[in-house]
């Protein structure tokens, strides 16, 4: 059994012993510590009162999980707004549409059946930065629990948040529902048999789409390995060619990862979801520069023309971004950095290279939605085949390997030879190592795991070849050094 606590939030299998899975005492004794934090953070005058949602996938454990969570919460004299079965984006959402003071979310993302976790929100619906999420984390294995009297206990009430959510992504200027409703799309979807298998075919039908659906029954019961990717995805690619659908779409269980499909039955490629959509709003103000003459500072406003994602997306985005005379600007590993960087650098799109784009004219968040809802627009317009539109932008490979340790301080040494060698190339520090060779357009990015003594090794060239003899180099690196120690 596994339980991983971490500044984001809390995850673990179910059942087993309490620290040791995610058990109910450890649910209780972690959603006490958010609201303990969450009154610390947001202070109210005698009789106003806190409230936060709570929205979950539909993993087997959710009820479970959604009981201990709420009644813990009512306990604390906090108010609760259960969302129900609502994707991540959702109950992002729901937060903002509520004026909360937070929100949990109930999944474990793309992780197997027996995972579950919590995520945790703030008051914007976003999820907590490092120092709140450290602050959760120590005042969670305090033994003074303190609960509210019965005069004191909070309320729950049930409210569904899937339309208010899609009449948010529908009203967005970027998105031109008349244009895809004529384009007369039919696609096939796998929702893996979670909540994506209830707000998306609602946004296709809205977009007059036809949509055929594959797993899509929230039943928690995975059909395949739900984290997707192509050699999960097998049953959406056959789906597309017995259909004829103009593309496949793949969601994950809480539905902010998007990975689509060709119109041949060929992987589109989760790293070049975020590239495609970021194509297409970099364009529309590029465009419009050149046709009414205004500045493209005026047209993106209260944006400009920069994008981020993490230090192991690709580098597709940086050349699109580029071509349209846009700056790129690389984050740490995590959403939560990812945000912070584009709020930083006022980054009019941004995400990770897993398939999350996060829309800032939305909210700050990895939103699958939003990103189809963009993605048919741009397809739309362009009037092409989606083999056609992937063909349009550079083309790179991405090598995952790692390196085991058989002790996690080998990790720093090896870190620190790494950036020894390539000491003349472009280095990266501010999340591992990341080694850039601009002459060729190729990177590697080394990062330690946060709960094993690994390094894990992403490399990325034009082809798989190279960036395999990549990945290899540092690998002899790293072998050598160890070597060296025995």
């Amino acid at each position: 059994m596994t339980l991983i606590k971490s500044i984001s939030g809390i995850r673990g299998t179910i059942g087993g012993n309490p620290g040791e899975a995610l058990t109910p005492l450890d649910i209780v004794k972690f959603t006490y510590a958010y609201c303990e934090k969450m009154k610390e953070r947001r202070p109210k005058t005698d009789g106003e009162r806190y409230k936060v949602v709570v929205g979950k996938d539909a993993r087997l454990s959710g009820d479970m999980v959604e009981q201990l969570v709420c009644g813990t919460l009512v306990s604390c004299g906090v108010d609760v707004v259960k969302a129900g079965f609502a994707s991540t984006p959702t109950t992002e959402m729901a937060v903002v549409f509520e004026e909360a003071d937070g929100g949990i979310i109930l999944t474990a993302s793309h992780n197997p059946k027996q995972w579950n976790a919590l995520k945790l929100l703030d008051e914007k619906g976003e999820f907590l930065n490092a120092e709140d999420g450290a602050a959760i984390l120590e005042c969670a294995e305090q033994e003074n629990f303190t609960f509210a009297d019965v005069d004191s206990l909070g309320d729950i009430e049930e409210r569904d948040f899937t339309d208010e959510h899609l009449d948010a992504v529908l009203a967005l200027p970027a998105v031109d529902v008349e244009a895809v409703r004529n384009a007369h799309f039919k696609v096939a979807l796998d929702a893996v048999n979670s909540v994506g298998g209830i707000i998306m075919p609602r946004l296709l039908e809205r977009l007059g789409v036809e949509c055929i659906c594959v797993n899509c029954e929230p039943t928690g019961q995975f059909a395949h390995n739900p984290e997707p990717l192509p050699a999960n995805l097998v049953e959406l690619s056959e789906a597309v060619l017995a259909n004829g659908a103009d593309l496949g779409i793949s969601v994950d269980p809480d539905v902010d990862r998007l990975a689509l499909i060709c119109e041949n039955g060929k992987p589109f490629g989760e790293e070049y979801t975020l590239v495609s959509v970021a194509d297409y709003l970099l364009s529309r103000v590029y465009d419009e520069a050149l046709a009414t003459g205004k500045s493209m500072e005026e047209l993106a406003a209260p944006y400009v023309m920069t994008t981020s994602s993490n230090l192991s997306s690709s580098r597709a985005l940086r050349d699109v971004t580029e071509q349209y005379g846009g700056e790129y600007f690389a984050a740490a590993v995590g959403e939560v950095n990812v945000t912070t960087k584009m709020k930083a650098c006022g980054a009019i799109i941004g995400g990770e290279g897993n398939g999350g784009v996060i829309y800032p004219a939305l909210h700050y968040g990895r939103d699958a939605m939003v990103g189809v809802a963009l993605f048919l627009t741009n397809l739309a317009y362009k009037k092409i085949k989606v083999s056609e539109l992937l063909a349009t932008y550079p083309q790179y490979v991405i090598a995952k390997n790692k390196i085991e340790l058989s002790d996690s301080a080998l990790i720093d040494r090896i870190l620190d030879e790494i950036k020894t060698v390539y000491a003349s190339e472009d280095i990266n520090t501010i999340d591992g190592v990341k080694i850039s060779f601009e002459d060729r357009k190729e990177w590697v990015h080394l990062r330690r795991s946060n709960t094993e003594p690994i390094i894990r090794i992403y490399a990325e060239a034009s082809t798989k070849e190279a960036a395999d003899a990549l990945a290899q180099q540092i690998i002899d690196i790293a072998n050598t050094i160890l070597s060296s120690r025995a």
